[in-house]
């Protein structure tokens, strides 16, 4: 690709965050503002708006968000359930879950979705939930997060269940992230190190794209 069709691609990025935003509800217009306003920056609302078109064209019905102040995925996948099923959130930040239970009380008169939230880090809670009872994991926020709920990936799903990555090149690191080599960051280095483990993991196919910051996709087979 020459520099303009680059040009044209960093235009398409803006414009599809520029129409996510516009069509997100005012609930989740809210609970963004009041998110970002608290110090919890939420990601981008075209990709949360993807991950809620990955609940709906999987068929899930059990799905885990694990993620540091992801209020924003949180609720779009909350939607996508359309009133039914089980979602869990776990996060590691008094501060984030605080922020997910006030939105799950909002919800609980219009879905009979089972909304759980725990505060708990992914490594020590997700070892004590059910094996082959989940459908789709999304996974953001801290570089902790990843290695963590990809070590319990394939206990946890189901045969052909989802697991996708968010910010998956890191470009909410300082120093470019996945972009820049020179990047040794603590997300960059989790980044580098997990596109390496899942790519090798023979239970997985995978495929990493640009959406947001990055997703990286992995279906158990």
């Amino acid at each position: 690709m020459d520099r303009s069709q680059y040009t044209n691609i960093a235009k398409a990025w803006e414009f599809t965050e520029t129409h996510a935003r516009e069509l997100e509800s005012n609930a989740l217009s809210d609970a963004r503002i009041a998110a970002d306003e608290s110090g919890q920056l939420q990601g981008s609302a075209a990709q949360a708006r993807l991950l809620g078109m990955l609940v709906r064209m999987t068929g899930a019905s059990s799905v885990i968000v694990v993620g540091t102040g992801s209020l924003v995925e949180t609720l779009h996948i909350a939607e996508s359930l359309d009133g039914k099923g089980l979602l869990t959130a776990v996060d590691s930040t008094a501060q984030g879950i605080m922020l997910i239970r006030k939105a799950f009380a909002s919800l609980q008169d219009s879905t009979d979705t089972t909304l759980r939230a725990v505060n708990a880090p992914a490594r020590i809670f997700l070892p004590r939930l059910n094996a082959n009872d989940y459908d789709l994991i999304v996974v953001a926020g801290d570089a902790d997060n990843y290695a963590a709920t990809f070590a319990q990936a394939s206990r946890l799903l189901r045969d052909r269940g989802v697991i996708v990555f968010t910010d998956a090149l890191a470009l909410n690191s300082e120093h470019g992230g996945m972009l820049n080599a020179a990047d040794r960051s603590a997300k960059a280095v989790a980044m580098r190190e997990l596109l390496a483990a899942v790519e090798s993991d023979e239970q997985f196919d995978s495929t990493l794209t640009p959406d947001g910051t990055g997703l990286l996709i992995a279906v158990k087979r």
